[in-house]
């Protein structure tokens, strides 16, 4: 298996002609600015405060991808600012969809990506193609955030609605971090909120994949993608407050769902001299957005980019039935 393929993460949208372009589809561009959030505040809601400051971001470590420009390690200083302790919910998701009446990018595109093992029965008759380089991505016909395994499915009557929301492109992850009054992490805050504290380790929680034998992330178990067993309590999503959290007392930061970042994404951006340790925010302009922290459908076999330092892209315009978000929003100083 090709490792370092970028298809082993999430599916990226095709040129299909017969689907509308991103150019002609409304955008949703970098959030406006947002008030800073005080404890009081109705935002923090469900949120950590985080203090900020100066912490080692990345890895030096070869465990990774070259192509994907983990390190070095380098020190990095990030303000106070709030965090979701969970990923977006379905249920905070329907929330915004009544409130505002949004309509994603897989709405609007009439499909998106599920993985092959959820497919219902009645989603199998709307598989337009799957993905040459990674064949268990099936393109369905209305599969959507509500719908997640395609038609046949339904997040409320499925019981999904604690789970994360998934179907979401970095655009409707944006749209819904401005409608909440909040906007998406950085990338240099999504690495300091997830290692809760932790110097250097591999994982939120130290080095070792299941301390004591204890699973402490929802990732794919046994042999990817023809078996996994569900070892770790769930084949597909996990709810968001499922296992231990992190030292910040953040939840899933590894595995579930990828989480879109607010960066556009660069193999080696933090190497050049345009690069600002003191609150980064990557490249101003790209085409593929960060998302991190793994996802499910993870394996260290095939996508080994659970770890904490670990990154991945995506075009803004896609949506998987493996990518949500969580949102930040700037904390007042104390």
């Amino acid at each position: 298996m090709a490792e370092d393929d970028p298809a082993c993460c999430a599916a990226t949208r095709n040129e299909d002609p017969t689907y509308p372009k991103q150019e002609d589809m409304d955008y949703a561009g970098n959030s406006p600015a947002m008030p800073p959030a005080s404890p009081d505040d109705d935002r923090t809601t469900a949120m950590i405060r985080l203090d900020g400051g100066t912490f080692q971001m990345g890895t030096n470590s070869d465990v990774g991808f070259p192509q994907d420009g983990e390190g070095p390690a380098r020190n990095v200083t990030v303000a106070p600012f709030y965090v979701d302790k969970y990923a977006v919910t379905n249920a905070q998701f329907l929330e915004f969809v009544r409130e505002t009446g949004y309509t994603t990018d897989a709405e609007k595109y009439r499909w998106s990506f599920v993985f092959q093992d959820f497919l219902t029965d009645e989603a199998r008759e709307h598989v337009i193609q799957n993905v040459e380089a990674a064949p268990w991505w099936m393109a369905v016909e209305g599969a959507t955030w509500l719908r997640p395994y395609g038609p046949g499915s339904n997040v409320i009557e499925d019981d999904l609605l604690k789970h994360p929301v998934t179907h979401v492109s970095w655009r409707d992850a944006q749209a819904y971090a401005e409608w909440a009054g909040k906007r998406l992490p950085t990338e240099a805050e999504w690495e300091y909120a997830a290692r809760g504290g932790l110097e250097g380790k591999r994982f939120p929680w130290g080095d070792e994949l299941k301390p004591d034998g204890e699973h402490r992330c929802n990732i794919w178990q046994g042999e990817f993608p023809e078996r996994n067993t569900g070892d770790d309590g769930y084949l597909a999503t996990a709810p968001v407050n499922e296992y231990e959290p992190n030292g910040y007392g953040l939840y899933n930061v590894s595995g579930n769902v990828w989480e879109w970042c607010a960066d556009w994404f660069s193999p080696d951006y933090h190497t050049t001299d345009a690069y600002d340790p003191d609150n980064p925010t990557g490249p101003s302009e790209g085409d593929q957005r960060v998302m991190r922290g793994g996802s499910h459908l993870c394996h260290r076999s095939w996508c080994n980019r659970y770890r904490v330092a670990a990154r991945s892209k995506n075009t803004p315009d896609s949506s998987t039935s493996n990518i949500g978000f969580r949102c930040v929003v700037d904390a007042n100083p104390e």
